[in-house]
């Protein structure tokens, strides 16, 4: 491929040494079908360009890009899954690929999902359905529109081999899939140097982490940069949950080998969006207990943080990193009612308690159980008049929601034209509820027509041009 400017091959993480990650060779499939190309976050690492053949070779074969990681490398890490620790983790189905350099001198990882086995895939066979793939797509697109720091599914290729599967019809198709993150490195990546009691790789991982993502820590003793990197990820992962919340999102499997360093929402298997705000709503049918239910996701993520605090205390007193953790709780009372207020195109008002509006405003739309997107929709920019031409105007003349009608007066729009793109002439938003999603996924299984998917792809990216968050 012709390297261009745009494109800035920053291969680091082998610079940690074998014991952070293994060499691995991808699988090698019988048939590739190029089903997804992101040219958006193409573009801004300089890939946007690629031939088809160049797509194949880098994003299905996996021959090294120029000048970059010339052997892709599986991850060690260990982690709490449902709160029991496994030490047998890893890269099981994927490995980083590629790292480079965007436009803001952002260092991102082009990491893989079905690309083949690992050292870490236990019995699995290292691969990925289509569906799943398609699922991927569809969560990081509508999170993207909804303002959530997500990675982005960068490519998928369907591969042509039938897999076994106990959650789907099985023979499903196969897929792999690309996608372009802000770093692979994970809390389990901490957890398993600490189960080894490796304090000096952990000190190394974070001075590598402060050379290439924090720079604020370089050069600070090391018991100081684990501290404030501890309080640093408080703060980023508060902000990602806030996001999620206001999102209607539930991630699903929030284990702490699915939590990266740089607070960005990664790795979808059984997520759901909710259709009414619903606090015990769960996503995946194995989460028996609701322990990752929509209304416990803040409380999930704040004890996977501390799960992190513990492994770094090998290089810092428990005491000042229980008090980094503890800042988790006021970036949160900050971080919830800013991401209900993006969503609803409003302005802080520094006369209101902003987290008594968000708790006036859930405990409406549970009692009157309006659609949950339906509501953002109708209400964005605080606009009342056309609030009260939507189909949801029921639910708005309910007695229930009348404080939340009168709260949404006291705040103004961050910008009154937005409510005129032609997204918000619609009479119904974006929604991607599972119905809709299996609704998606209908065609392509029966009659490989991608038409509505695609519509969908266009549709989402509408409402993120609409919501001027993307």
């Amino acid at each position: 491929m012709p390297v261009e400017g745009a494109y800035q091959p920053t291969p680091v993480f082998d610079q940690l040494g074998s014991q952070f990650g293994d060499p691995v060779e991808a699988a090698e499939f019988p048939k590739l079908n190029l089903r997804y190309f992101n040219d958006a976050a193409a573009k801004t690492i300089g890939l946007d360009d690629l031939e088809p053949q160049e797509k194949a070779d880098h994003f299905a074969r996996f021959v090294p890009l120029p000048d970059n990681l010339q052997q892709p490398l599986a991850l060690r890490y260990h982690g709490h899954q449902f709160r029991n620790y496994n030490p047998d983790l890893g890269d099981g189905r994927g490995f980083l690929f590629a790292q480079l350099a965007d436009s803001q001198n952002r260092l991102l990882d082009l990491g893989t999902k079905g690309s083949g086995q690992t050292p870490w895939s236990r019995a699995g066979d290292g691969r990925l359905t289509l569906k799943g793939a398609v699922r991927e797509i569809l969560a990081t697109e509508m999170l993207a529109a909804l303002g959530v720091n997500t990675s982005k599914t960068f490519c998928v290729f369907e591969t042509s081999e039938p897999l076994m599967r106990n959650d789907e019809p099985s023979p499903a198709r196969s897929a792999v899939l690309t996608r372009l993150s802000h770093s692979h490195i994970r809390f389990g990546t901490f957890q398993r140097l600490a189960y080894l009691s490796k304090p000096d790789q952990m000190a190394e991982l974070l001075n590598h982490i402060a050379e290439h993502y924090l720079p604020e820590l370089i050069g600070l003793p090391v018991a100081e940069q684990a501290v404030r990197f501890l309080a640093n990820n408080a703060k980023s992962t508060a902000l990602m949950c806030a996001s999620w919340m206001a999102a209607g999102f539930v991630h699903g499997v929030l284990n702490t080998d699915n939590m990266n360093i740089n607070g960005e929402s990664f790795d979808y298997g059984p997520w759901r969006f909710l259709l009414r705000f619903d606090p015990g709503f769960t996503a995946a049918y194995f989460d028996q207990q609701g322990l990752y239910a929509y209304g416990r996701q803040p409380e999930a993520v704040s004890w996977n943080l501390a799960r992190l605090g513990e492994a770094l205390s090998l290089l810092a007193p428990v005491e000042t990193l229980q008090a980094a953790h503890a800042s988790f709780s006021d970036h949160w009372q900050s971080a919830l009612p800013a991401a209900f207020l993006r969503r609803l195109g409003l302005c802080s008002n520094s006369q209101k308690n902003d987290l008594a509006f968000v708790k006036i405003l859930t405990q409406a739309l549970h009692e009157t159980q309006v659609s949950f997107d339906g509501f953002f929709f109708d209400w964005f920019g605080g606009d009342e008049a056309r609030a009260l031409t939507r189909p949801n105007l029921a639910h708005y003349q309910s007695p229930a929601f009348a404080p939340l009608a009168q709260q949404l007066k006291d705040y103004q729009p961050i910008d009154s034209a937005r409510a005129s793109h032609a997204w918000f002439q619609r009479e119904t938003p974006e929604t991607l509820v599972i119905e809709q999603v299996e609704n998606l996924w209908k065609p392509i299984a029966e009659h490989d027509d991608w038409s509505l998917f695609r519509q969908k792809i266009n549709d989402l990216r509408q409402m993120g041009d609409a919501l001027s968050i993307v």
